[in-house]
């Protein structure tokens, strides 16, 4: 489920203060018929924002996966984002990392387009990297 699936224009930008997006994440989980599933994933706007603090305040969470990307700055933002998991008593799974390198389709290198990885920055926080996913030229 999307906000975005219920605009009128999807490219009109939704301007809205904490407590609309509260309401409308307690909306999303109280009043969509999600119907059987085995596994609902969440995706979080980055950081600890509302949105996130109202998800994980909200929802009966079984862990919290973070998803990085090579830059440093990302790896601070899902270290803040981690211990915010980790003050709210919410089981912290690990980190994957995004776009981490490149495969040429033609001679097979690899390389790093957004350069070396930060992940070492997430294991000093003993948050473990589960993997590092390359970006994919088909997509």
């Amino acid at each position: 489920m999307s906000i975005n699936l219920l605009l009128d224009d999807p490219y009109k930008p939704v301007i809205w203060r904490g407590p609309i997006i509260a309401n409308v994440i307690k909306q999303f989980w109280e009043e969509v018929m999600w119907g059987e599933i085995d596994y609902l994933l969440v995706d979080l706007p980055p950081g600890t924002s509302d949105a996130p603090l109202t998800i994980m305040q909200l929802l009966p969470l079984n862990g919290f996966l973070a998803v990085t990307s090579p830059q440093s700055l990302s790896a601070m933002v899902v270290i803040k984002a981690v211990n915010m998991a980790n003050m709210l008593s919410i089981p912290v799974l690990g980190a994957l990392e995004n776009m981490s390198y490149a495969i040429c389709p033609y001679c097979h290198q690899t390389w790093k387009p957004f350069g070396s990885s930060h992940s070492e920055e997430l294991r000093e926080h003993h948050i473990p990297i589960l993997a590092k996913l390359p970006i994919d030229h088909q997509c």
